[in-house]
């Protein structure tokens, strides 16, 4: 019995730092509350000097605003494609300045040093602080918690994980998107992949045949 107990609270515990829409640590933007067919597109780990051009230029194409979530090591040398993110009307987010594989097990103070060290990097380069704020993996944990709540960012999800890191066919990438579209859906896609621009423009036509349109999230 007892062992089944640590069983259970061990799940939990896993369920509620890994699964960003459990809500249990932090409170972040999953969905948006809308009753349009409207959905949001985001991605994260950018910029790439290849790739983000390429997805910028398929937005452009589409008219379509997305928001994407910097890593700020990533910046250097890349500062003009940030400021072409911002010029084409996206929005920004904060990604970490790292991006570690041991990002969530850091301590608060060094967690919070690494966030604002993004945000003052960004800063440099677009004029202004991001607000919102995606954490890296989409783990979030007590720490995690502290940090939002010392730097007031506003934490975004998704609804729809692409897992475009782990697939090859791009056709079974956008078909999994599909079937889980709903009104407000936040999808998460990554910019820096090869191929990325043709995945991007396959989604949106399939979506578009769905009915479905393409919002911006505000500020």
């Amino acid at each position: 019995m007892i062992i089944l107990l640590i069983i259970i609270i061990l799940g939990f515990l896993f369920y509620a730092s890994y699964s960003i829409k459990s809500q249990i640590y932090v409170r972040a933007l999953c969905r948006v509350r809308t009753a349009e067919n409207i959905v949001y597109l985001t991605f994260d780990d950018a910029p790439d000097a290849v790739q983000t051009p390429k997805v910028l230029d398929v937005l452009k194409q589409n008219n379509i605003k997305a928001t994407f979530f910097c890593i700020g090591s990533k910046t250097v040398g890349n500062e003009q494609v940030i400021k072409q993110i911002i010029v084409d009307g996206h929005q920004i987010g904060n990604h970490s300045f790292s991006h570690k594989n041991t990002f969530p097990l850091l301590s608060r103070k060094k967690m919070l040093a690494d966030v604002e060290l993004c945000q003052q990097t960004l800063k440099k380069i677009i004029g202004c602080e991001p607000t919102f704020f995606r954490p890296p993996f989409g783990v979030t944990n007590p720490h995690v918690a502290w940090v939002v709540r010392k730097t007031g960012l506003k934490v975004i999800g998704w609804t729809i994980r692409s897992y475009d890191t782990n697939a090859v066919n791009q056709q079974k990438i956008v078909d999994r998107i599909v079937r889980q579209l709903k009104s407000g859906a936040i999808i998460l896609l990554h910019d820096r992949l090869n191929g990325s621009e043709t995945l991007l423009q396959s989604l949106i036509d399939e979506i578009r045949g769905k009915g479905f349109l393409f919002g911006e999230l505000k500020v």
